[in-house]
């Protein structure tokens, strides 16, 4: 499969990038090995979304449930880096002051809930894993992806104005 894409864009280095994440990513879900980070650090860092009316989304069924809801999904791909801390959870949260809103308000927590997060990033393809990064859906269907890039050396506010914006078009 590699190097059938290889083929395709032999000089896209972002997508040689893309899919050694992929392959480590699917190996180690499928290896079902235990979660990269301790619950003591994951657990604040979840409660800051879902004491905030975030569905923590902890298995690959819970995440097809999700997805397949009718109305719009916003999914959000939690991580321990400092972007997700200083700029994307901020932001998301900033953006829920908007007038229209996703009505179905997901997480998953990569590097914690390894299983729910591969098959959340099924749904998010051709989009390279990425976390932090927000998803938002329609009716089961990805509509707006904002990756990791888009959240790294940006500010909350940045992110929260990208957020509503697509709020504004799809919710």
């Amino acid at each position: 499969m590699l190097s059938h894409c290889y083929q395709l864009f032999p000089k896209q280095k972002t997508l040689k990038i893309f899919y050694r994440r992929a392959v480590f990513f699917t190996i180690f879900a499928y290896l079902n090995l235990k979660a990269m980070y301790p619950e003591t650090l994951v657990k604040p860092m979840k409660s800051e979304l879902t004491s905030s009316g975030f569905e923590d989304l902890t298995t690959p069924t819970a995440v097809d449930n999700a997805i397949s809801q009718k109305g719009t999904t916003l999914l959000v791909f939690n991580s321990v880096c400092g972007c997700s801390a200083g700029a994307a959870r901020p932001g998301i949260l900033l953006s829920l002051k908007n007038e229209k809103t996703p009505e179905h308000l997901t997480t998953v927590f990569a590097g914690f809930d390894v299983e729910a997060t591969a098959q959340a990033r099924r749904y998010t393809l051709p989009y390279p894993p990425s976390s932090p990064s927000i998803a938002l859906f329609k009716d089961g269907k990805l509509v707006h992806f904002i990756e990791r890039h888009h959240i790294e050396g940006h500010s909350a506010n940045m992110v929260a104005e990208n957020l509503k914006a697509a709020f504004d078009e799809y919710c």
